[in-house]
């Protein structure tokens, strides 16, 4: 799977292109959109190149009320945004430069403005749409409706959809293949994939397979056992949100047993090991939670976090604005994690980060190597990933001093693909200060 071997980058489009919160347009009217648009994405690419980006995954992009999961229309993109011809530039554009696309697929609901939900709450009983939903006529809203329908966790601007219709099925698949004729989209990032009925995942599995040779399916889950999304018949990647917390509750506990310890009982070597042999989105930040440099309490520890993001089994998946140390707290809201940058920035943080990129792109053994704890202690880690006879050591010293590493690396030297530098395990590894490395043995 080509997915496997690429680092994907998030954007927000709403937020990337400063769009407003709100969809100041009714369904069906036009609006002129301010500035480039979605086709900013474009200005964007050299710094993609350079930062060794394989693939895009958007957020919500097509029409929606607010924030892009609340979805009006699933076949136009939404007019904050632009056009459709505006997005198949910028896809022909990315893929020119050979960078694959990942869209949102919001399944699970959508908003009181798509167009069936509005025909149900126009003709109730007598809409042809009325079992997309979960409707009871007999009850009402907290919009005073004159009906009751489930929502999403309690947020009734997402309405739940009833994926068990088989009219409301065709409908959602039809959309696919025309994002995947239009825009040639290389797969799909599943919103709320832990709620989407499973029946529905098996058939998009099987259907997207044929509508496009090697199309990717990622689901989002945010706890419990990720092989119930991700596995031969659904998913074939979910996002990791266990190891999520684990890296940054390490470092800023200074204990790295913790993450040590989900990566064992995820990718270990016992046969008892949850995920061994897969492939999750593994990430730092997302446009749901606060950026990693608003989390981690200790500044020197930013770059070593994303060492052990890309030495640890899993997709790299980088937050735009994050590679240059962009910063926002949760407790500021949404507007403020999904933040519009007028153009790319670069420093020391990107250049480790486009470093690592190149590192990970060119080792298959950080693609699919298995995972060994070599060397553990609360401020100091050294890990093997082993694949097809390359072994490369991943290696994190978190403290303010300089520590010497003694262990089995297997071999008397190595290379650290990082600097370039010849490294010598006579006598111990040394670590600097706030130090990582990638060693090929």
């Amino acid at each position: 799977m080509w997915a496997y071997e690429r680092v994907f980058y998030q954007i927000y489009p709403l937020g990337f292109c400063g769009a407003p919160f709100e969809n100041p347009v009714a369904p069906g009217e036009e609006q002129k959109v301010s500035g480039s648009g979605i086709r900013k994405v474009i200005d964007w690419i050299p710094h993609l190149q350079k930062l060794g980006i394989g693939a895009i995954y958007f957020s919500p992009l097509f029409e929606s009320d607010t924030h892009g999961y609340n979805t009006r229309d699933y076949r136009r993109i939404d007019r904050r945004l632009g056009t459709n011809e505006d997005f198949a530039e910028v896809c022909q554009a990315l893929h020119a430069a050979d960078i694959r696309v990942v869209l949102d697929g919001v399944f699970n609901h959508a908003g009181r403005g798509f167009f069936a939900f509005q025909d149900v709450l126009k003709n109730r009983e007598n809409s042809p749409y009325r079992d997309w939903f979960y409707i009871d006529f007999n009850g009402n809203s907290g919009y005073n409706d004159g009906l009751w329908y489930e929502g999403w966790e309690g947020h009734y601007d997402l309405v739940k959809l009833n994926l068990h219709n088989e009219d409301l099925v065709q409908y959602l698949f039809g959309s696919i293949r025309q994002w995947i004729e239009e825009f040639e989209i290389d797969g799909l990032r599943l919103d709320v994939a832990y709620m989407v009925d499973r029946d529905f995942l098996k058939r998009l599995r099987w259907e997207s397979s044929q509508w496009k040779d090697g199309f990717f399916l990622a689901g989002e889950i945010l706890g419990g056992d990720y092989n119930l999304i991700m596995n031969d018949e659904m998913c074939h990647s979910a996002t990791n949100y266990e190891c999520y917390k684990g890296l940054h509750s390490s470092f800023n506990s200074m204990n790295l047993f913790e993450i040590n310890h989900s990566l064992l009982r995820q990718f270990g070597p016992e046969n008892w090991t949850l995920y061994r042999g897969k492939h999750m989105f593994s990430f730092v930040d997302n446009h749901d939670v606060s950026r990693i440099a608003s989390v981690l309490e200790n500044p020197a520890h930013l770059p070593l976090i994303y060492t052990m993001m890309f030495g640890m089994p899993g997709i790299p998946v980088i937050y735009y604005g994050s590679e240059w140390g962009a910063k926002a707290h949760k407790s500021e809201g949404d507007p403020a994690l999904r933040a519009c940058f007028e153009k790319p920035e670069w420093n020391d943080l990107t250049d480790h980060i486009a470093a690592l990129s190149k590192v990970w792109k060119e080792s298959h053994a950080l693609q699919y190597g298995d995972f060994t704890s070599l060397h553990l202690t609360n401020r100091q880690c050294v890990f093997r990933r082993e694949a097809a006879g390359e072994r490369v050591l991943v290696c994190i010293n978190a403290d303010g001093e300089d520590y010497t590493a003694h262990f089995d690396a297997g071999g008397a030297s190595g290379i650290d693909l990082l600097t370039g530098e010849n490294v010598s395990f006579e006598g111990g590894l040394e670590m600097g200060a706030y130090s990582s490395q990638v060693i090929r043995l």
